[in-house]
C-alpha cells in the first residue's frame, strides 16, 4: 500500500470514527505521558541509589529510595491498564460501528452486487477485516503513544546523564528505522496476499458444507480434500512468510544492541577513568538506555502494524463504499393501489454479466385481480420479467406499470409491502418453523399463523415434528424435506395477504398429493388478488386467466389455454411434450 493511501485512510478512520472518541484518546494520551515519566523515573532512581546507599551507605535513602521505585513501579502499572482500557474498548467500538455500516450496506445493497460477491468473503470482512482494524486502533494506537514519549523521556534522561554517551546510544534507531521501513512494505504486499488466500479458503469450506450431499453423490471427497490441502497450505505457507519477516528484524536488532553495549561499555570506562561520569550515573544510564531497548523495537514495527490495519480497513470500505443503485428512496410517494393492474411497457434488461438481453422490448398488460402465468423454455426470461417487478434489478429501459403508477417514482418499501413472493428456490432461516412463518407478518397472532399453514396444507407435518411449530429446521431448513420447506414458504406468504403475489415454480418440489393440497391453497391466496405464475408443468396454469409464452426474452404470444392450443405452435409444442 502506498504511503499516501495508507495516509488517507488513516485520516478516514480518525474522522468518521475516531474524533468522537477523542476525550478518551486523550485520557491514555496522558496515562501515556506518565507511562513514559515513571519508566525513566525508574533509570533515574537508580542514580541516587547506587550512590547514597552502595558508596554513600545512607541508611535514611535505604528505606525512602526502594518505596519510591515500587510507588513508581505501581504508578506506571496502573496508567498502563487504565490506558490500555480505555483504547481498547475504543477499538471495539469502532469495530462493532464498521460491522454494522457493513451489515446495513450488505442488506440494502442490489441483488446483482450480493450475487456477484461470495458469502465467506463478506463473512471474511467482519470476522478478520474488522479485527485488524481493532487491533490497529486499540494496540498499535496506544504503543505508538506510549512507546514514543517513553522513548522521548528516556532519551532525555541519557543526555541529562551524559550527553556524549547519549549521542553513541541513539545512532541506533535511523537504522532500526530504516530496516523497519524496507520489512514492512514485504509485510504489506505478503499480509494482503494472505487476506485474499483466506478468503478464498472460507469461500471454499462455504462450498463444500452447502454441496455435501454433492460431493459425496460424485465421490469427490479426494478431490475436494486436494483442493482443501492446496488452499490451507498455500494461506498457511504466506501465514509463515509474514511470520518469518515479522521477526526478521529481531536478530539485527539483538546484533546492534550488543554492537552498542560494547561500544557504551569500553567508552564509558574511557569517560569514568577521565572522571566525566560517576559509576551512578553510569547504571543509570545503562538502565536507561536497556530500558529504551522495547519502545524502540515496538517503533521499528509500528508501520508493519498501521500498513495491516490499512489493509483491512481498505477492504472493509470496499463494501461500505459499493453504491446501491437500487435503495429505499423514502422521500417518493408510495404506491396506491386500488386494482393491483400490473403493465409492463417497452422493458429491455440486460444482466451485467451477460452480453445478450434476457428481455427486449416486451409489453403486456395484466388485470388487477386476475391469475397470469408465464411458461417456456428455461433460459427463456420469465424469472427475469417477475424479478423486475419487486425491483431486485431494475430494467435498463421501458416502464414497469402498478395501477398507472411507474414503479421507479414510488417508495421502494411501499412497493414491496404489497407484493409476496414464493420462489421455487425456497430460502428459510436457521430457526424454528414458528419464526420463518412469522418473518412475513411479526406481528400475526397464533390463529392467523394456524390458518396459514392450513390453507398451505403445512400443518399436518408440522404438528408432528418433535416440537410442533417450536421445531428448529437448521440451516435453509435442512432437517425438512423440499415439499415440507415448499409449504412453509407459501405458509409466509398467506400470511402476508399482499394484494400482488409472485408465485416461481412454487409447486415444483411437491408429491402429487401434496401439490393437490397445496392447489386448492394457492387458489384460495391468489382470489382477488393480481397472481403472475411461473410454471413448467402446464397442468398448473390451466385455469390461469392470461398465459403468455416467452420464448428467447419475447412474449410471442397470449391468450387462455384453449386459445393457445388453437393459435400458438410454441404453446402447443410445450404442451405436446408434457402429454407425452
Amino acid at each position: 500500500m502506498k504511503t499516501s493511501e495508507l495516509k488517507n485512510i488513516i485520516k478516514r478512520i480518525f474522522n468518521d470514527y475516531l474524533k468522537k472518541y477523542f476525550t478518551r484518546l486523550l485520557i491514555a494520551l496522558l496515562l501515556s505521558l506518565i507511562v513514559a515519566a515513571t519508566t525513566s523515573g525508574i533509570a533515574w532512581l537508580l542514580d541516587p541509589a547506587i550512590e547514597k546507599i552502595f558508596i554513600e551507605q545512607d541508611k535514611k535513602y535505604a528505606s525512602i529510595i526502594p518505596i519510591a521505585i515500587v510507588l513508581t513501579f505501581t504508578a506506571k502499572g496502573l496508567a498502563l491498564y487504565f490506558a490500555r482500557s480505555n483504547v481498547i474498548k475504543v477499538g471495539y467500538w469502532v469495530c462493532g460501528e464498521l460491522e454494522k455500516e457493513m451489515s446495513k450496506k450488505i442488506l440494502i445493497s442490489d441483488t446483482n452486487t450480493i450475487d456477484n460477491k461470495h458469502s465467506a468473503k463478506f463473512i471474511s470482512n467482519f470476522l478478520f477485516d474488522t479485527q485488524m482494524v481493532q487491533q490497529m486502533v486499540s494496540t498499535s494506537t496506544l504503543n505508538l503513544m506510549k512507546d514514543t514519549l517513553t522513548l522521548i523521556a528516556l532519551v532525555s534522561l541519557m543526555f541529562y546523564q551524559n550527553w556524549k554517551l547519549a549521542l553513541f546510544a541513539i545512532l541506533i534507531i535511523p537504522l532500526t528505522a530504516t530496516l523497519a521501513k524496507s520489512l514492512g512494505k514485504r509485510i504489506s504486499k505478503a499480509g494482503s496476499e494472505s487476506m485474499d488466500l483466506s478468503a478464498r479458503l472460507s469461500s471454499f469450506l462455504s462450498d463444500i458444507v452447502r454441496g455435501s450431499k454433492i460431493i459425496k453423490i460424485y465421490q469427490s471427497e479426494e478431490r475436494e480434500q486436494n483442493r482443501a490441502v492446496k488452499s490451507i497450505d498455500d494461506l498457511n505457507n504466506k501465514l509463515i512468510k509474514i511470520g518469518i519477516i515479522q521477526i526478521r528484524l529481531t536478530p539485527i536488532m539483538e546484533a546492534l544492541t550488543g554492537v552498542m553495549i560494547a561500544g557504551f561499555i569500553y567508552y564509558s570506562g574511557i569517560l569514568i577513568a577521565a572522571g566525566e561520569i560517576g559509576i551512578n550515573n553510569f547504571f543509570s544510564f545503562l538502565t536507561a538506555m536497556m530500558l529504551a531497548y522495547q519502545p524502540v523495537r515496538a517503533l521499528a514495527t509500528i508501520h508493519m502494524s498501521f500498513q495491516h490495519g490499512a489493509e483491512g480497513a481498505k477492504r472493509i470500505f470496499s463494501v461500505i463504499d459499493q453504491q446501491v443503485d437500487i435503495h429505499d428512496n423514502s422521500h417518493k410517494e408510495k404506491l396506491n393501489l386500488k386494482k393491483a393492474e400490473i403493465e409492463f411497457e417497452n422493458v429491455s434488461f440486460k444482466y451485467p454479466t451477460t452480453k445478450e438481453r434476457a428481455i427486449k422490448n416486451i409489453n403486456f398488460k395484466i388485470k388487477g385481480g386476475t391469475m397470469a402465468a408465464f411458461v417456456g423454455q428455461s433460459g427463456a426470461g420469465k424469472s427475469t420479467i417477475m424479478s423486475l417487478i419487486p425491483r431486485f434489478y431494475d430494467s435498463q429501459s421501458g416502464k414497469i406499470l402498478i395501477d398507472g403508477q411507474n414503479i421507479y417514482d414510488v417508495n421502494l418499501f411501499s412497493l414491496r409491502k404489497n407484493i409476496s413472493l414464493v420462489s421455487q428456490d425456497v430460502i428459510l432461516f436457521d430457526d424454528t418453523v414458528r419464526s420463518n412463518i412469522l418473518y412475513a407478518n411479526p406481528n400475526a397472532t397464533e390463529d392467523q399463523i394456524y390458518d396459514a399453514c392450513k390453507l398451505a396444507a403445512a400443518e399436518e407435518f408440522i404438528i408432528k415434528l418433535p416440537d410442533g411449530y417450536d421445531t428448529k429446521i437448521g440451516e435453509n431448513g435442512v432437517k425438512l424435506s423440499g415439499g415440507q420447506k415448499q409449504r412453509i414458504s407459501i405458509a409466509r406468504a398467506i400470511l402476508k395477504n399482499s394484494p400482488i403475489i409472485l408465485l416461481d415454480e412454487a409447486t415444483s418440489a411437491l408429491d402429487t398429493e401434496s401439490e393437490k393440497k397445496v392447489q386448492v391453497a394457492i387458489r384460495k391466496l391468489t382470489e382477488n388478488r393480481t397472481t403472475l405464475v411461473i410454471a413448467h408443468r402446464l397442468s398448473t396454469v390451466y385455469n390461469a386467466d392470461t398465459i403468455f409464452v416467452v420464448n428467447n426474452g419475447n412474449i410471442v404470444s397470449f391468450g387462455t389455454h384453449k386459445e393457445l392450443i388453437e393459435k400458438s405452435l410454441e404453446y402447443k409444442s410445450l404442451y405436446q411434450k408434457q402429454l407425452a
